[in-house]
This record gives C-alpha cells, structure tokens and sequence, in this order.
C-alpha cells in the first residue's frame, strides 16, 4: 500500500464522503484533521433532538449495504461492529391520492401478484426489468463507479466498451420503464428512486434503473439508532485510525498550495500540506477560493441543473401512526406537474408527492413513551422565496392533504414541530440556492461531466462529495471517499 506518512491533510466539512476520505488517509499515514462548520458530525446527514425525540434531519433510507460493508471491510471491519441493522417489512408504503395503498415487502412474489393486479403480464415484465438493473448494478458499480473513469479516453479503452456493452446508458427512465410497463402507477413505483438522485424521471439517465436492483433485491434498511449511528460508526473508526475532528469550526479561505496551504477559520489558520473539500462545491470555489484558483466561473454553476430542495416538517406527534410504515410515499396519480414545477417552472408545487419517514415504528429509542417521531419531505425547487407565512401555508396544506390521502391525522396531536427549507439548506450548508443535495444526475451531469476529486487549479487541492463522481447519496458519498483518496495517493503516495 502506498504511504502518505509525514503529509499533513485537512478535511474541511464531515458529511460522509468526509468522513471517508479521512478514514481512507489516516489509514495511509497522513496526520488527517477534519473541520466542521456546524455543531455535530455528518453534514446533512446530521440530528435534532428535542425534549425525548431524535430525528435524522436528512438522509434516512439504508439502501446498498453491500457498499457499506465494502468500506468497513477496507478497514478490517464490518457495519456491524458499529451499527445494528434491521431489514424493513414492508420496504416502503405508497398511498396514491386515488385511495389506492401498495405495500412493497421483501417478498419479491407478493410484489409481482400486486403488479399483476394492475396490468396482465407486469408480474413477469418486474422480473424482466429487475434482472437488467441486477446486470446494471453490478457492471456498473464494479467498472464505472469503484473505477473513477474522469476523461473521454477512459471510456474510449475496447475492454471498457465491452464492458459497457449492454448497459442502458442512453436515454431516459421515463422511456426505460414505459418499454416494461403501461400501467402510470406501475412507472411511479419503478421511478420513485430518482428523488435519491435529484432528478424526474424525463431527465435522468436510464442507467439509473439499476436503483431498483438496490430497492427490490439488496432491500431497505434501517440502522438502529437512526442515520446519525451510521455517522458516528464512520467518525468513531476514524478515531481508531488518528482522525481529529473539531466541530464548530467553518473554513472561511483556502491560500495558497501543496506544501504551502493556509486554511483560515475564525480562529488560528492551519497549514496543512494538503486540502480536500467536502463543503459544497459551488460554495468552495466562489466563497473560499481566490478568482486565480477557481477551476469554474459563475456562468458555470448558474447553468447546472440541480437537485431539489425541500420543506420538511419534524414532528413529535401524541399517540401511534399505523397508517404509516416506517417509509411511506404519498403521490398523485399523476406526479409529471410536480417535477414540472421543480426544474421546469419553479413553483411551490400544486398537488405534491411528498415522503414520510415514521422510524419509531421500528425504533422504540426516538420518541417518548406514547409518542411518535416522523418528519414530512416534499421535494420543491431550490431558490425558491421560503419565509415563514409561506411554510405556514404550505405546512397546513400538506398536513391536510396528509389526512386526506393515508388516513393520518397529526394536527391536533403534535407535541413538537420543527421546520427546515430553502433557506435552512443554503445557511445550514452553504448549499447552492438550497439545494439539498447538490447537482442533479441528468445526462449532461453524469461521470465524467461531474467536477472532478482534483482541482484544475491549485496543485494540492481536492474534492469529495456528492456533486463529485459517483454522485448523489450516502452510499455514493462513500465511495467518493474511496475515490478522492486513490487521487491524493496517486499523487503523493510513497
């Protein structure tokens, strides 16, 4: 293994690709500090705690465990020397607003009875459909993700396009699916992912099909304790490895170059050897960066298309919630305005799809006794006006439309409620126009048309994250971890 012994690096930001860069360089050898703008680990994969409740305050859903356990396992461990895992039954609920409920379990042959019941010849068309994204997934993940292919030429190699050979590369998911089914309950259902990856289903790759091999065959988890024991798993074995963490500590500039770094916080700069950054990319360049050392103008990042951001309502409610499961969707028969309204036209949507996530139903640990914990996400527009009457608004119009289309009535129970928008994300993350996840996964934005681990500009400067390649979500996060630090060894390594 090539060492970075002696080499001095800071990690300015703790979101999971973070995280994992530290770990993969501490383990390398390198004296490794990761500084936190916020008060906790985990960027937006971070924690409220209110008066006995605990809410993950972004990503919850467990998905491709199999990368979690290949992280862990790079350091000979596994999740489950940090973290319990318990398997979801039903993985999800879908309530559509017609009255229909569909229940996706672990059980494969009672999902393809209830696609049957929707369309004849479904059934059999799911297990067509899966076994390409199982064929997907796996050359995908081996040859295009865990491989940083960053320039033309890489995919231009006759052993890479025999490899690609066969993969849905080209053309949308909504034109992927409707070649499998005609039933537009049935293409929600297969479409539903896309919200993991900021994008509707008209402007992202079909490639993307391999996340139902991740929903319907790898399954849905949840990590006792929440997200946020994934967090502390991942900064606890970074500790083990010599990681330092200091939180409340915002980077505000980045000066100088390899070997010559000052990164300046508000109290005493550092001078590492080296800088990876997991803050927000936009933010990175136009905030922290000096014009000189930017890789990327303004017209460059006003003209990505990114993914949404969103309203969510943290609620502690009186009482149980059987009507939902732990991940429960409620979407409108037809959900094509709703993504018009979020990269089309921007508009607080009409009639939204929206997302439930209740993990009291499986976690005893993150609501008082009688109580419930659940928090509300409907995906809007990043950029979009967010002040308080609109949340009001809006918050009493989703939690109406909440009973009205799965049965569950929280107004009057609600013990405790806090809010998080547009404007909470662009403050809270120094996320471009609040975004909540970064740039979306169109075409255009895809592999080697993500910015890249290395900076164009400054010798000595990387990135990590999710606007970096794979892309978007925990899992992706992680090996982009993997990723940045196979570049900062390759250029360094001894």
């Amino acid at each position: 293994m090539q060492s970075l012994a002696g080499e001095s690096v800071v990690v300015i930001g703790s979101g999971f690709g973070g995280l994992a860069t530290a770990c993969y360089l501490a383990d390398a050898g390198a004296d490794v500090r990761v500084i936190e703008k916020n008060d906790q680990l985990g960027g937006r994969a971070s924690r409220l705690e209110r008066d006995g409740f605990r809410f993950d305050m972004g990503p919850s859903w467990y998905l491709m465990p199999d990368v979690f356990e290949r992280f862990f396992g790079d350091f000979d461990r596994t999740p489950s020397d940090y973290y319990e895992l318990t398997h979801l039954d039903p993985h999800y609920r879908i309530c559509f607003k017609d009255g229909d409920r569909v229940d996706v379990t672990p059980d494969l042959e009672r999902t393809k009875d209830i696609f049957e019941e929707y369309e004849a010849g479904a059934g059999d068309a799911l297990e067509r459909y899966l076994q390409k994204s199982r064929e997907n997934y796996e050359v995908g993940m081996e040859h295009f993700v865990y491989e940083d292919r960053t320039q033309l030429r890489d995919y231009l190699d006759l052993d890479v396009a025999r490899q690609a050979r066969g993969l849905s590369l080209l053309g949308s998911m909504q034109g992927h699916v409707e070649d499998y089914f005609e039933h537009p309950k049935l293409q929600q259902i297969m479409q539903y992912t896309l919200v993991f990856l900021g994008g509707s289903p008209t402007n992202t790759p079909a490639l993307y099909n391999l996340m139902s091999h991740v929903d319907f065959n790898l399954g849905v988890w949840y990590p006792e304790g929440g997200i946020g024991s994934v967090v502390d798993g991942i900064a606890d074995l970074g500790r083990e490895l010599g990681v330092t963490y200091e939180t409340g500590r915002p980077a505000t500039a980045i000066k100088g170059r390899e070997g010559a770094f000052l990164v300046e916080t508000p109290s005493k700069p550092l001078r590492p050897d080296l800088v990876v950054s997991n803050a927000d990319y936009a933010h990175t360049e136009r905030e922290l960066l000096a014009p000189q050392q930017r890789s990327y103008d303004a017209d460059y990042w006003e003209s990505r298309t990114y993914a949404p951001s969103a309203l969510l309502l943290y609620l502690g409610v009186e009482g149980d919630v059987a009507e939902l499961a732990h991940h429960t969707l409620v979407l409108p028969t037809d959900w094509n305005e709703h993504f018009d309204q979020i990269f089309e036209d921007p508009q607080w949507p009409d009639d939204p799809a929206y997302y439930v996530c209740v993990p009291s139903e499986t976690d005893d640990s993150v609501a008082p006794a009688g109580h419930s914990a659940l928090f509300v996400l409907v995906p809007i527009a990043p950029g979009l006006e967010d002040g308080p009457e609109t949340r009001d608004r809006y918050r009493d119009r989703v939690l109406s439309d909440l009973a009205a289309n799965t049965g569950c009535d929280l107004r009057d129970r609600i013990v405790l409620e806090e809010r998080f928008c547009v404007s909470d994300f662009a403050q809270r993350y120094n996320s471009f126009e609040g975004t909540a996840l970064g740039l979306a996964h169109t075409l255009r934005q895809t592999a080697l048309f993500r910015p890249p681990h290395r900076s164009k500009a400054v010798d000595g400067l990387y990135f990590v994250g999710g606007d970096t390649t794979p892309g978007i979500g925990m899992p992706m996060c992680l090996i982009s971890g993997e990723l940045t630090a196979e570049t900062v060894l390759a250029d360094h390594g001894s």
